[in-house]
């Protein structure tokens, strides 16, 4: 618990009011009061436009506290949350409704008096959410225990109960409530919550038998037709569809994305367990709604004599199974109207039928309150304290204004009226328990308003209720007149007949109209003086009817009191339970008409600003002083601004502070100085105190962090030489203990290895046994780094004499490991390579003068690919699979002429090929032999059969001669027939006539022709040879 205590202190410290001044150009300022132009309206939404863009909702006007409903989620509601604004000061912290919340409840046990929260705002503000805030708050954060927990379920579970039965769907609001509603919670002597009580103020009874389009009925009757269990609705008579029911689908708005009623069902059949409804309360609660439901479905028909009549009784039927009465005197009282003895027409039957409908579901209603008002009473007659939550409809003004807007703001004007007398008299009494003289403030008393509208014989529900009660027949216009005759004259009251010609265009003839605090309101008085028929419904067997409709009422001569007066005077008793508390205040504010998140519509909002009398009482706060604070807390915050007061102040806090403004420079208008508080007149004054303050807060953190580092340098050094000291010579030790250690053991390793070096050459004995083995460790280390890299590298590490059989296997192992690796990461065409190789090397090695340089250069595949050959040689091998191509130079045997030829190689012959010619063919099968010297020339003569198909031997040059050669002995298969000569090569030139080839030296290559007629290869060597070619 100390640690969260701690964690929310510092929390508090970042968030109190005054430290979030140096941000007010960006979000503003949490206290309206604090504003400079506190009577603009254009400031005062600047404000709260700043705050809403940034996710603050809440905001104060004092004590007040205005809410803007964001709709979406702000994450600004759990439960470490509560516990930050736990037993904390109200202004020490942002504006919250946890604030407000706890703000009352501390002071309730402190003082222990009580006190209410007055909740008001437009529908789709955001009151009831409010409401449900508080609630959880006090459920999470007072004191508790198993029995209480009971109570506090109830107290939480109320709220979805009244919500199903009076709440709807409009077109403002998903969850309107149609309905005031006053919950006091009752708390014991030590803060816990031990019971409750409800009061509710004109439930809209019209909506059960009229919705506007796009709105719904009340939510229980969607919940219990889309979710009820199967038995329960076969019981009631009722089916799974709200479009078969008459009261149920004028709005065209059975089904809403935002409201599930199947899972609302299932928690108000929990909530009505939980509150100890029985079952029986149950059943006669539903059939009550079914009842509802079977009432609207009732049709009549005109007669002969113009009379309605029933003529279908199913739901006449089932009137009498779920709220049992004589069937047929059920039927013949709503045909003559529920208290009429005469027939009615079937407009006055409809209205008899939706009489009926009404009072019953309003009656109802009333005994569900009283109900669960039962469940939460508190048997303990002990002292309570209470805090009082009143969750009411908000100023209202429609294109056309009812009767219904009349008592809402009838309503509003009492509660402003509230409003300003206890925000006034807290002042005023503030002002004198500080010693500070009262200067009498300006405002607008509505008292003049509530007088026009509730004064005995005069006030406009007097004249109501005459008009509705006197003898003869009572119109809506006579009503009118009997206005304009008393209160005509009154400069708050103004009809169509009273205006001037301006002013007579926007009022009807049938209109009235008032000047409230909050603006001009224009009635309509259409259907204001229809009787208040209550239906006779005595003689059910319902146990819920039979409690809402008494016989006694039959019984009752005296003059019935209208439904205004009903108001007035439950209004009047309100205001007497709020006067004898302490009052708190939230204004609900809703942004747009669409439900948007982040979405501020000033038009919009500027009208709740004005029918809320936000102005107003944001005038009445700031007439005196806009800033009020203990001295204690004061000098706490600034006393760096003062060298007198800071680091401490030694003497009193008022002292204190009074030394602090003059050095500040207060001017003597600006401030006053009370018993425990100081009050500074204008916000700009704090302003400026604030941002001097924000500024010296820098220059004193960057010497405070100077000296704070420096102590803890010093502070610092001073343990950490300390500790290398203690370490030196602890260090010092453990080295002179290991270097005494090391030469003992460096001694006894010494003698042992002049023993063993002694006897190395014995077998192995205790005297020898650790240098042997130390010798064939270091052989073996010594070996890893000098193992042979490939096969070819014969070199190994001469081994000691004890180690030399095992070297031997080592090498052994060594070399066949290399092998086997070699062999494994030989691939295919490596693998021909090496074949060709080894042909290679068994036809030219040490038999050809650069044979050895050709070693390391592989033998390609071909040096010419079968693009380079002609297509007419191609067709005419006839499909033949080409091998291998390679460029030559072939040398006439007469001519001895050099001409560029191609030489291919197949599978079953080679061809000599100029261009698009075959010049010579030469199968495999006829070839006689291939000779070429032991020089490093290309020259090698294709020795064919002496017949008359061959022309004679190819004597051919190529750039890559052992490969050619290779690879034409590897195709013919004749490895054997490659004669490699020395001085001479024999050709045969034609059939009869061969060649003879010589060799000669030369300083540089050349291929000729010499005199004798032969052809002279001269290659340079360290011997020179010349190779003649001569015919004969």
């Amino acid at each position: 618990r100390g640690s969260k205590q701690d964690e929310a202190g510092d929390k508090r410290s970042e968030l109190n009011m005054e430290g979030a001044l140096t941000a007010r150009d960006r979000v503003g300022v949490q206290d309206f009061v604090l504003l400079d132009s506190h009577t603009s309206e254009t400031a005062f939404l600047d404000n709260l436009r700043k705050r809403y863009r940034e996710n603050l909702i809440y905001t104060y006007i004092g004590t007040l506290l205005v809410s803007v409903n964001p709709y979406k989620e702000l994450g600004i509601y759990s439960v470490k949350q509560m516990e930050i604004y736990q037993g904390v000061n109200f202004f020490e912290l942002p504006p919250h409704i946890y604030a407000i919340a706890d703000n009352a409840y501390r002071v309730m046990c402190t003082e222990y008096n009580n006190h209410f929260i007055l909740i008001s705002g437009e529908s789709g503000a955001g009151k009831t959410e409010a409401s449900k805030k508080i609630l959880q708050y006090f459920a999470v954060t007072c004191p508790t225990t198993e029995q209480l927990q009971i109570v506090r379920d109830r107290l939480l579970l109320s709220n979805p109960v009244l919500e199903a039965f009076g709440n709807a769907k409009t077109l403002r609001n998903d969850n309107s409530s149609r309905f005031g509603k006053y919950m006091d919670i009752q708390f014991d002597f030590k803060g816990a919550p031990v019971g409750g009580h409800i009061l509710s103020y004109l439930i809209e009874k019209s909506r059960v038998v009229h919705q506007n389009q796009g709105e719904r009925n009340f939510h229980i009757f969607y919940q219990l037709l889309e979710s009820g269990e199967e038995d329960l609705l076969r019981w009631l008579g009722l089916e799974p569809a709200p479009q078969k029911y008459m009261y149920l689908i004028q709005g065209r708005c059975a089904k809403v994305s935002s409201i599930n009623d199947k899972s609302d069902w299932k928690t108000v059949r929990k909530a009505l367990s939980v509150i100890d409804f029985t079952d029986t309360n149950i059943e006669h609660l539903f059939g009550v709604i079914a009842s509802v439901l079977h009432l609207g479905n009732i049709q009549y028909e005109e007669d002969s004599n113009g009379h309605a009549i029933i003529t279908n009784g199913s739901q006449i039927k089932w009137l009498s199974k779920v709220s049992p009465l004589g069937r047929r005197s059920f039927h013949s009282d709503l045909e003559a109207g529920i208290e009429g003895t005469s027939p009615l027409n079937i407009d006055l039957a409809f209205c008899a039928r939706d009489a009926a409908a009404k009072a019953i579901y309003g009656r109802t209603f009333t005994w569900l309150v009283n109900k669960i008002n039962g469940s939460l009473a508190n048997k303990d007659l002990t002292r309570k304290t209470v805090i009082g939550l009143l969750d009411i409809y908000g100023f209202e003004v429609f294109d056309t204004n009812s009767f219904e807007q009349f008592c809402i703001n009838y309503c509003n004007e009492k509660l402003q009226q509230l409003l300003i007398e206890m925000t006034l008299k807290a002042e005023q009494e503030e002002y004198e328990l500080e010693g500070i003289e009262w200067e009498p403030i300006p405002y607008f008393n509505n008292k003049i308003i509530c007088d026009l509208v509730e004064e005995k014989h005069k006030g406009i529900i007097s004249i109501l209720d005459e008009e509705c009660l006197r003898p003869g027949e009572a119109t809506d216009l006579s009503f009118l007149e009997k206005l304009e005759e008393k209160v005509g004259d009154h400069a708050h009251f103004l009809t169509r007949k009273l205006a001037d010609q301006k002013t007579r265009k926007s009022i009807d003839w049938v209109d009235f109209r008032l000047l409230h605090y909050a603006g001009e309101v224009t009635y309509c008085v259409v259907g204001e003086c229809g009787l208040d028929n209550k239906p006779v419904l005595c003689k059910s067997k319902n146990g819920i009817i039979k409690e809402c409709f008494l016989p006694l009422e039959l019984d009752n001569r005296r003059r019935p009191e209208t439904v205004a007066t009903q108001f007035k005077n439950s209004l009047v008793s309100l205001i007497e339970i709020l006067m004898s508390k302490e009052p708190s205040y939230i204004r609900c504010i809703k942004p747009n008409e669409g439900k948007e998140p982040g979405k501020f519509d000033d038009v919009l909002i500027r009208h709740q600003v004005k029918y809320l009398g936000l102005m107003e009482h944001l005038r009445v706060r700031r007439a005196g002083f806009a800033y009020r604070r203990k001295y204690e807390v004061f000098l706490q915050r600034y006393k760096s601004l003062c060298p007198a007061t800071w680091p401490h102040w030694h003497g009193s806090a008022s002292e204190g502070v009074e030394r602090l403004i003059k050095h500040i420079g207060y001017k003597p208008e600006e401030y006053k100085l009370g018993r425990t508080k100081i009050f500074i007149r204008f916000p700009r004054t704090l302003f400026a105190t604030e941002d001097a303050f924000e500024y010296s807060k820098h220059l004193l953190v960057t010497r405070i962090q100077a000296k704070y580092k420096g102590c803890l340098g010093k502070r610092e050094y001073k343990k950490q030489r300390k500790a290398a000291i203690k370490l030196e010579a602890c260090w010092r030790g453990v080295l002179a203990r290991k270097e005494a250690k090391k030469r003992m053991w460096a001694v006894e390793t010494i003698r042992k290895f002049i023993k063993g070096f002694i006897n190395r050459k014995n077998p192995i004995c205790p005297e020898n046994d650790e240098f042997v083995r130390f010798v064939q460790y270091t052989y073996l280390t010594k070996l890893k780094d000098h193992v042979p890299k490939s096969v070819l590298d014969q070199n190994w590490l001469k081994a000691p004499a004890t180690l030399e059989e095992t070297s031997e296997l080592l090498k052994k192992i060594c070399m066949r490991n290399l092998v086997r690796k070699y062999c494994q990461g030989i691939t295919a065409e490596k693998k021909a390579q090496l074949q060709q190789k080894v042909i290679a090397s068994a036809i030219f090695r040490g038999k050809k003068d650069g044979y050895v340089q050709s070693i390391n250069q592989p033998f390609a595949d071909t040096r010419l690919s079968e693009t380079d050959i002609n297509p007419k040689v191609l067709q005419l091998i006839r499909g033949e699979k080409v091998k291998y191509v390679t460029p030559v130079v072939k040398y006439d045997r007469k001519g001895f002429k050099a001409r560029e030829r191609q030489l291919v190689l197949t599978q079953s012959a080679a061809y000599v090929v100029e261009m698009a010619k075959i010049k010579q063919k030469i199968d495999y099968a006829t070839l006689k032999g291939i000779s070429t010297s032991n020089l490093s020339d290309g020259l090698l003569v294709v020795h064919v059969p002496e017949d008359s198909k061959q022309k004679g031997d190819a004597i051919l040059h190529c750039e890559h001669i052992f490969e050619t050669v290779t690879k034409l002995c590897m195709l013919a298969n004749k490895q054997n027939a490659v004669s490699i000569v020395q001085g001479s090569l024999q050709f045969h030139v034609s059939p009869g006539k061969e060649g003879t080839i010589t060799f000669t030296s030369g300083q540089e290559p050349q291929i000729y022709k010499a005199k004798n007629g032969h052809l002279t290869v001269v290659r340079p060597s360290s011997r020179t040879r010349v190779l003649t070619f001569s015919q004969r």
